[in-house]
């Protein structure tokens, strides 16, 4: 009895291990059946990797053995972007905002030699309410000349162009805005027309104009008076009293002091590095714009002032356009068919005298205003005769 007691210990841990063999047996056939199913996933699997890579190889091969000659190949020629691209010059009704028009206009070449040949032109800048009235004339002035001009036309957006169109200034409208005397957005159209006359890199002289203004001498003679200047025409003078420095607003201190403020007519010409001054300029237009109003009229002191502040050495202080104040007014005299004659333009061409490049000369206007349309057949029939249109 004490031997069989002695005994079940022993037989209990023969039990025991023995299971615990049989779970080892068990957890390695379990292991060693989940390795077998892998591997023969894993050939598998790299079985058709294989084949797929002999498939690709076979067809590169096929496909690199096969020569194509170069001629039946397609050629493509890159468009050429070079200087002529560069300064092309957009069409008068471009889609550029002002501050768009201002900063292309106000760009300029530090480099004086252009590396292209060019022929400077003459920009003809017509600030008008509708149609230029006196553009059967202009058409015989500028007839046999292309290619030595520019016209650009500011109307009233109102202008919807129901007179017919002359020629010359066909599609030579710019982009415009409403326009009122004596308002400062006169100034900002003086500076539209010129910004989009210095798109034209040809453009070296710019002139200008009103719908009522004529030419007093040839295009040849305008031509070469202008381009063998070596001043600007901008009419600059200081003027007591109340249509002078009584114009002037304390406000615009320390911009612009009393001492500083002229008076001019605004009908001017200038060289392209000063029009691309007037364009670029952001201290000095911005006080007027602010700071003259009503009875100030922007348009008769702001380019006489910032020319003289900042340009007064190359200024002839004079303008090239004749007008007749002798009758009094705000406004220079009209004339009508019965006052043009042959005499009448003789001593508009000539009764002045001036400086010019230096030397004292009676050449002191090219231009002439305010003619109205009834006067347009006399001009006609003195310009080959007087003006020598035809040279």
């Amino acid at each position: 009895m004490k031997g069989q007691k002695q005994n079940l210990p022993t037989a209990f841990t023969k039990l025991f291990n023995a299971q615990l063999q049989l779970i080892n047996v068990l957890s390695f056939l379990f292991l060693f059946g989940c390795g077998l199913v892998t591997g023969v996933v894993l050939s598998s699997y790299l079985k058709n990797v294989s084949f797929n890579l002999h498939v690709t190889q076979f067809s590169v091969s096929t496909t690199t053995t096969t020569t194509v000659p170069l001629a039946t190949l397609p050629t493509f020629k890159l468009p050429r972007v070079g200087l002529k691209e560069h300064l092309k010059v957009p069409d008068a009704k471009h889609d550029m905002d002002e501050k768009e028009l201002l900063w292309r206009a106000s760009m300029t070449p530090r480099i004086r030699e252009y590396p292209f040949d060019r022929v400077p032109k003459v920009a003809f800048m017509f600030l008008t309410k509708g149609p230029v009235l006196m553009a059967p004339l202009w058409e015989r002035f500028f007839q046999g000349h292309e290619g030595l001009y520019s016209i650009y036309v500011h109307s009233s957006p109102s202008y919807n162009e129901s007179e017919p169109e002359s020629p010359v200034f066909h599609g030579r409208r710019i982009p415009s805005k409403d326009v009122q005397w004596g308002n400062t957005n006169i100034i900002e159209a003086e500076r539209r027309l010129l910004a989009n006359a210095l798109l034209d890199i040809s453009n070296q002289r710019f002139v200008l104009l009103s719908e009522s203004c004529i030419p007093i001498f040839n295009f040849s003679t305008v031509y070469t008076y202008l381009m063998n200047s070596t001043k600007n025409h901008v009419d600059s003078y200081v003027l007591d009293g109340p249509v002078g420095n009584g114009r002037y607003n304390p406000r615009m201190r320390p911009v612009i002091k009393i001492e500083q403020w002229r008076k001019g007519s605004q009908w001017f010409e200038m060289d392209r590095d000063l029009a691309i001054e007037v364009v670029s300029d952001q201290e000095y237009f911005p006080v007027f714009q602010k700071h003259c109003k009503r009875q100030c009229y922007a348009d008769e002191h702001y380019l006489p002032t910032f020319v003289s502040m900042k340009h007064s050495e190359r200024n002839s202080k004079r303008s090239l356009t004749w007008v007749d104040w002798s009758r009094g007014g705000a406004h220079p005299a009209k004339f009508l068919r019965r006052e043009v004659t042959v005499e009448f333009l003789e001593r508009m061409r000539s009764g002045s005298k001036c400086v010019y490049n230096g030397n004292s000369t009676n050449t002191c206007f090219l231009f002439a205003r305010k003619f109205l349309p009834t006067a347009l057949e006399r001009l006609l029939r003195f310009a080959p005769k007087v003006m020598h249109f035809n040279s």
